[in-house]
């Protein structure tokens, strides 16, 4: 889907560009307000009225219903006709609702697979950290990891120049086999979304494409994002913390994308002689049991 960063005054100045720019009617467009125009004092301080827009998807009305038909009543002759091409045809025709919901499975397990691969990955970013903070292998020098670097940034820019944020520092640092990206600017806390939910989207993609590609993992800080989220997890986990030390067993509630890595380092960290683990509860939704080893099974 297109997306447009529109700047005005006014909203509804800004409605009115988006309109233009999409060449339709306001009531076509979907939009969401990144910033609120203020007027500020004495001319000063003044900001304009920011927002992100996207066409809404418009399903035919009853008079167009018959030149659709006669539409797909030609498509479906052309298939016929040829014969040759049926297998690559039959990619784009909509298969009946069982296959799709079995395929629509299999890609929920795929994409649950992948987040899980993401999440490990960022726990064993943590562990090769802590022994490049004791001086090991740190390699971030060699010609390599420089190249590397210098390759990655460059395309997670032009990446970044391609979107609607305005993002105007892009710095990727690699080392002991990880890409640490750092990106800010203007834009940043709308690149993260609420509740980090475009943060987590960007994690996955870049991801799968370094990971593919260089053989490498990942550790994405937006502004100071991640900082943010341990200082919150840090105060979400004390009465979870007491309860285990009392019981010796306690687990948290169902926690979002880098919250549960970010949970599962500091518990690990707290009760590094106790079975400490993510779970998947039936909504697909995880959570982290703390339980004791010879026990763990009981969770």
């Amino acid at each position: 889907m297109d997306m447009k960063r529109i700047e005005a005054k006014t909203l509804e100045e800004a409605y009115k560009k988006a309109s233009e720019a999409f060449n339709c009617s306001i009531t076509e467009i979907n939009y969401e307000i990144v910033q609120y125009p203020t007027t500020g004092v004495m001319g000063l301080f003044k900001k304009p009225a920011i927002i992100v827009v996207a066409r809404k998807i418009v399903m035919p009305s009853n008079s167009d219903e018959d030149k659709i038909e006669k539409e797909e009543e030609s498509i479906e002759q052309s298939i016929g006709n040829r014969e040759e091409k049926t297998k690559t045809l039959k990619e784009d025709i909509v298969e009946p609702s069982e296959d799709i919901e079995n395929k629509s499975e299999t890609i929920k397990k795929k994409v649950l697979k992948q987040e899980d691969k993401v999440l490990d990955s960022f726990f064993e970013n943590s562990q090769e950290e802590d022994k490049s903070y004791r001086g090991f292998d740190d390699d971030r020098d060699t010609p390599k990891n420089r190249a590397l670097s210098k390759e990655i940034e460059t395309k997670i820019a032009t990446l970044m120049k391609k979107s609607c944020f305005d993002i105007d520092t892009i710095e990727v640092d690699v080392f002991n086999n990880i890409a640490h990206i750092f990106i800010d600017g203007e834009d940043a806390a709308l690149l993260i979304g609420k509740e980090g939910y475009r943060y987590n989207a960007l994690s996955y993609m870049l991801f799968n494409w370094i990971n593919a590609r260089y053989n490498l993992y990942i550790k994405l800080e937006i502004a100071e994002f991640i900082q943010s989220q341990e200082d919150m997890i840090v105060n979400y986990l004390k009465p979870i913390i007491e309860h285990i030390e009392q019981n010796g067993r306690g687990k948290t509630k169902p926690l979002d994308g880098i919250l549960v890595q970010i949970a599962l380092e500091q518990l690990r960290a707290r009760f590094p002689n106790k079975y400490v683990a993510i779970k998947t509860a039936k909504d697909n939704r995880k959570f982290i049991i703390i339980n004791n080893f010879n026990s763990s099974k009981n969770g």
